[in-house]
């Protein structure tokens, strides 16, 4: 999974990346500190893979992971170029969700690029440059699919029709959102990769004072914008999240605490991306190693096999599943077995969130 993080200038993007990935990455009191895109693999924190790991005596564990990529500074122009725009355009189309970072604090030590602190500007800043770059891409496709259109297929036609019905929508500032199209339009519409067309989550960057409790009049206009659209909102503080991020691991759970907090922002980032993609986790376990693999929900378990290797999926005999939860409390997958809480799935058998399997194949 990748995300991309977003935001106007001095918004605490880089802040907030620099916490979640310890990456180093340059931040700094100005705009386009960050001139290439960050990328920062984080692995996927799971209290299981311990537990697991503890119950077999496992050599190793190996979490899933997500790639954050930090994305430059945005601002008004970037689709027609201004501030190397269309280069950092081009970065949001790799990524699978978009993680919006949006200013909802004030602070006169922290220079806004438009003057004043204003989320729902700011989103509507970022979305018209969104929406710019994709019109320009849809127009040109467009011209393309009608010079072929002599061909008289079913599936250019079906394309001319899902460019127009996009078209149209951008030009009416609207995202482009799966509720507008079919499921068979909707499969076109994501072989474009638009930037517009991407799931996005708005992460309130707020002061630590605002942090727990209730949220301030910025938050609360983000929140009410993102419920009109559909979207999550998560808040945090990224200078609060840099602070934890280097901690030890021992001490950060006393430190969330001390702060009234039940997770850091990475975890709830982590959540709130796994939601938006439709993503769950399932493990292999055992005495060389404890590994999570990420799948999409709604994956029978051929497929699951196939992320582990194109043989598993390719020879699938059966699945031999049993849940997290009636693992740990048989406390041994032989006492799983004893009690009939592990059992032998088959090719239609739709792999579930902790899911702990052992794959059977023949190549």
């Amino acid at each position: 999974m990748k995300i991309g993080i977003v935001g106007l200038p001095n918004v605490g993007k880089s802040t907030l990346f620099n916490a979640i990935t310890q990456a180093g990455a340059e931040s700094a009191n100005y705009p386009f500190c960050t001139i290439e895109p960050n990328v920062g693999v984080v692995a996927v924190p799971d209290e299981r893979l311990e537990k697991l790991a503890s119950l077999y005596n496992s050599e190793k564990t190996i979490p899933t992971a997500i790639e954050f990529v930090d994305i430059a500074g945005l601002v008004k122009g970037a689709s027609k170029g201004e501030g190397l725009g269309n280069k950092f355009l081009s970065h949001i189309r790799e990524v699978d969700a978009i993680a919006h970072v949006v200013r909802c604090f004030e602070d006169d030590n922290v220079v806004h690029v438009e003057g004043s602190v204003g989320p729902l500007r700011d989103i509507e800043t970022i979305n018209i440059e969104l929406i710019f770059a994709d019109l320009d891409v849809v127009e040109k496709r467009l011209l393309k699919s009608k010079k072929l259109i002599k061909s008289g297929s079913k599936e250019q036609l079906m394309e001319i029709e899902v460019l127009n019905k996009i078209k149209d929508l951008l030009e009416e500032n609207n995202l482009v959102r799966p509720g507008s199209f079919t499921d068979d339009e909707w499969n076109i519409v994501k072989s474009f990769q638009l930037l517009t067309s991407k799931p996005i989550l708005y992460v309130a960057n707020v002061s630590e004072d605002d942090l727990s409790g209730e949220d301030n009049h910025l938050v609360k206009e983000l929140r009410e914008h993102a419920q009109q659209e559909g979207s999550q909102v998560i808040k945090v503080c990224a200078r609060i999240e840099e602070e934890i991020s280097q901690l030890p691991p021992e001490e950060k759970g006393e430190f969330l605490e001390e702060m009234g907090l039940k997770e850091s922002g990475l975890d709830k980032i982590i959540k709130a991306g796994y939601d938006l993609l439709g993503l769950i986790t399932y493990i292999t376990a055992g005495p060389k190693e404890v590994r999570a693999w990420t799948i999409i929900d709604g994956t029978k378990a051929p497929g699951a096999a196939g992320k582990i290797h194109t043989d598993f999926e390719r020879g699938f005999i059966r699945a031999e599943v049993t849940a997290f939860d009636k693992l740990m409390e048989a406390g041994s997958d032989v006492k799983a077995k004893e009690m009939g809480w592990t059992r032998s799935e088959g090719k239609e058998y739709v792999v579930k969130d902790g899911d702990v399997i052992l794959f059977r194949f023949n190549v």
